[in-house]
């Protein structure tokens, strides 16, 4: 079992930033998906940011809307994902959720409130 706790939400003006964190603690062998999707109120979870782990390759993606402004980096060490948010808009507002795949299994976290006001 895998637990997966955010932090790091709140609310911010548009042009500002945040920094999210996600911890992993539990039975964690070999994670083959790290990362971060967000859900709006009335709309579909989406990602925005993840790493894809195949072998000995990693793939990093983001969604086009936070290209450029977000990103994703990992300490394997500490179990810990974070997600550098910068130049926040009002439509980044949402729940951001952490995801760790572990045995084909996916993991989420509670989420943490991202609010940006204009």
């Amino acid at each position: 079992q895998v637990q997966l706790v955010e932090s790091g939400g709140g609310l911010v003006q548009a042009g500002g930033s945040l920094r999210l964190r996600c911890v992993a603690s539990g039975t964690i062998f070999s994670s083959t998906a790290m990362g971060w999707y967000r859900q709006a109120p009335g709309k579909q979870r989406e990602m925005v940011a993840q790493y894809t782990i195949v072998g000995a390759a990693t793939t990093l993606n983001y969604a086009e809307s936070v290209k450029g402004r977000f990103t994703i980096s990992r300490d394997n060490a500490k179990k810990t994902v974070y997600l550098q948010m910068n130049s926040l808009k009002p439509e980044d507002t949402a729940v951001y959720f952490c995801l760790r795949r572990e045995r084909g299994v996916d993991y989420w976290g509670q989420g943490t409130q991202v609010t940006v006001s204009s």
